[in-house]
């Protein structure tokens, strides 16, 4: 076994992505760093290596404990990579969704002009100095 390994082969291995080419896409994305820098797919990963992965609005970190060569288990992956993603990160992932619900009449067919003006005003309010 060499001593690097791709690294969208390493993030779709430790079942960090689906597929391969999710991997592929988000480190093309600039959704993947490797070392605090942007990684290109291909680049090498070695042992010690600091993976930081953007989903969505967390972004986990992880260190490269050992390389494989190919997918494993989920309980299987501590072995591979530590979880160094800090709690206040995990935390958005649970973060509560606001849902807005404006209440109609069964029947009474979809809003007027004005209706949604209201909606809108409404919602816009719910979410005014939030970024």
């Amino acid at each position: 076994m060499s001593d690097t390994a791709r690294l969208d082969k390493y993030l779709w291995s430790i079942r960090l992505y689906k597929t391969r080419s999710e991997a592929t896409d988000a480190c093309n994305g600039n959704k993947v760093k490797l070392n605090g820098a942007p990684a290109k797919p291909s680049k090498g990963v070695k042992v010690g290596d600091l993976l930081e992965v953007r989903k969505g609005l967390v972004l986990y970190t992880y260190k490269v404990k050992a390389l494989l060569e190919k997918r494993v288990g989920a309980p299987l992956v501590p072995t591979y990579a530590d979880d160094l993603t800090p709690e206040a990160e995990r935390a958005k992932t649970k973060a509560p969704v606001e849902t807005f619900f404006v209440r109609r009449d069964r029947g009474a067919g979809r809003p007027t002009k004005k209706e949604r003006r209201e909606m809108d005003q409404a919602w816009d309010s719910l979410y005014d100095g939030i970024d």
